[in-house]
């Protein structure tokens, strides 16, 4: 289903500050809100894996960082 290379994806980020895709015609799901950047499947994992460099939990990281 998410393989139609049509498809418009959204790149989306939640409260740890943890990254996915989801299409730009659904509702997102609740936690998670749009982070601004939109584009094909790839456009968007391509933007992820620049920005997305710390994989840990937002909550991990602070509490490793006391």
């Amino acid at each position: 289903m998410f393989d139609n290379e049509d498809l418009i994806f959204k790149v989306v980020v939640n409260h740890e500050e943890q990254y996915s895709i989801w299409p730009q015609d659904r509702e997102l799901p609740l936690g998670w809100k749009e982070e601004g950047t939109e584009g094909n499947k790839q456009v968007c994992l391509d933007h992820i894996e620049k920005i997305w460099t710390d994989m840990r939990p937002l909550s991990l990281r602070e509490l490793m960082d006391k």
